[in-house]
Parts: C-alpha cells; sequence; structure tokens
C-alpha cells in the first residue's frame, strides 16, 4: 500500500487504532466519535468479522457504508443488529466478561491510565472547561478485558494528576488495586494511542511505557509533550503513516462528512525511506 504524507492527527490515531483491531472480537465503544470510526475503518479493510456494541444497548450492527451524517440516535446506524437492548444489559454483559475490548477517547489521561472526560481546570462546580461526561466509558473501563484509550499528545493531556478521574485505569498502580476497588481482576488499560507515539502499561508497576513513535517524531519530543516520564521500551516499534487506502476508505466511506476525522495537518516528505515533517500553515488542506 501507498504511504500517505498528509493526513490529520486524528486520522492518523484512528488508523493507528484500527490496526489494533482483532478478528472474531467484541469491541464496546461510545455512540459516535474516533474509537467507533476506527472500528469501522478496520472491518472495512481487515477484520471483517468483528461486532462492536454501543454504549446505548445496540449489540453488533452492521451500519450500512458510507455512515450515515448523524450517528448517534440514528436508525441507520442501529441497522441490522442483534440485539437492541439499553446500557445496563450491554454493561452486565461486560461485567460478565463477554466483551473483549473497550475503546474510548480521553481529555486527561495519567501514568497509571486513569482518566478524565468530565472537566479541566478550576473546581468541580466552577471548571474553566466542561465536557460531555463519561457516559458509559466508566462502566466500558472497568469492565472489559482490556480497554484501547486515543487522544492527542499533548502535555495538557498527559498529566501527573487529573483534574478529576471520570473513568479507572490501575487506579494508584500498586497490586491488586482494581480488585481491592471492586473490578473484575485481570482487566485494565491495555494501550493509548496518539497521532504520534502508542503506549503500552509495564505489568510489574503498571506505569505507562512508550511502545512505538512514528517516523517523523523521536523519544525525545514524544517525552516533551509529557508531564510525567513514562517507562520507554528498548526495542521501540515505528508507526507505519497512514496508506492512501485507508484514507480512502476513511474519508469516503467511514466519515464522508469529515466532522471526526477534521484536525491538525500533518504534512510528510519522504527522502530515501525516511520520513521529515514539514511545517505547513495549520487548518489548510493539501
Amino acid at each position: 500500500m501507498t504511504t500517505a504524507l498528509a493526513f490529520t492527527d486524528n486520522e492518523a490515531t484512528i488508523t493507528y487504532t484500527s490496526r489494533l483491531m482483532e478478528e472474531d472480537r467484541l469491541y464496546f465503544v461510545a455512540i459516535g466519535g474516533p474509537p467507533l470510526l476506527a472500528i469501522l475503518l478496520s472491518k472495512q479493510l481487515r477484520t471483517p468479522a468483528i461486532a462492536y456494541v454501543v454504549e446505548d444497548g445496540t449489540i453488533a450492527p452492521e451500519m450500512p457504508m458510507p455512515t450515515p451524517p448523524f450517528m448517534i440516535g440514528a436508525g441507520l446506524a442501529s441497522r441490522r443488529a442483534v440485539a437492541w437492548t439499553d446500557m445496563n444489559t450491554v454493561d452486565f454483559h461486560a461485567g460478565l466478561g463477554y466483551i473483549d475490548y473497550g475503546v474510548l477517547a480521553a481529555v486527561q489521561v495519567d501514568e497509571f491510565g486513569n482518566f478524565n472526560s468530565t472537566f479541566t481546570g478550576g473546581e468541580f462546580d466552577r471548571p474553566q472547561r466542561r465536557f460531555g461526561g463519561p457516559g458509559g466509558a466508566n462502566e466500558i473501563a472497568s469492565l472489559c478485558w482490556r480497554t484501547v484509550l486515543m487522544t492527542r499528545l499533548q502535555k495538557r493531556k498527559f498529566v501527573r494528576k487529573l483534574d478529576f478521574m471520570s473513568s479507572p485505569g490501575f487506579l494508584d498502580g500498586s497490586p491488586g488495586a482494581r480488585q481491592r476497588a471492586g473490578l473484575p481482576p485481570d482487566t485494565g488499560p491495555w494501550r493509548v494511542v496518539t497521532e504520534r507515539a502508542m503506549f503500552d502499561f509495564d505489568e510489574a508497576t503498571r506505569r505507562m511505557q512508550l511502545i512505538a513513535v512514528a517516523p517523523w517524531s523521536s523519544v525525545d519530543e514524544v517525552l516533551a509533550d509529557m508531564e510525567f516520564e513514562p517507562l520507554v521500551l528498548r526495542d521501540l516499534a515505528v508507526l507505519d503513516p497512514p496508506s492512501e487506502d485507508e484514507l480512502a476508505v476513511l474519508r469516503t466511506q467511514v466519515d464522508p462528512t469529515g466532522r471526526t476525522i477534521a484536525g491538525e495537518w500533518i504534512m510528510l516528505e519522504e527522502t530515501g525511506g525516511t520520513f521529515r515533517r514539514v511545517r505547513e500553515a495549520s487548518g489548510a488542506k493539501p
């Protein structure tokens, strides 16, 4: 596949996340947004047999392509679902161990994978900025076997201390912390995906660990955009840029309106297999 040289940060994050999807697995996502787009992209290109559950209780729908302009509450978004239930029912399914992965977006995340989707700055009653809140994210992060988080690589997002913990990761990182809090054993965050780096969690310390970097970035640049310093895997993988095929499906089938994939443009030059980011005016589509 031909490597793309122009894409948005959201397109990169969605593409990298889609490559993590495993065939014959069940995923739990919010009603819309980048996590759902990552699953739809993977279903189109790599893993047609995966199924997903939506937090409103829809189980294993077959959304038509191109996707409908509005996925939230749209009838077409629930087309040919195995069942239409409610949030409590699908949460019970996750609690019983039936759902393999949760895929979620985060406003802030700390070194143990706890994350915030409620507010930033100030106090709960007087925040500087309030967001929509976790919705079903708390149950997804609490009950699914593995959780994948998606966010931008920015110092204000990778923080030492969350302004508010909306959903649990490994809590304080101590052995058995999730079980002591009443959460199922052997569950928790698995990957954190950004436009320039990917992280997992060390099994012994539960600390976040850098495992892959985009070829136009570096470890030092990644660490400079984090308040805390993660562990760094000795043999780092490379996040190959999105391919032209992936972007074509993403732009024409998965998000034809462009609402979710919009973001900061990343422009690359390739010389002898080496990529270099070209600094252009932000927001301008090539």
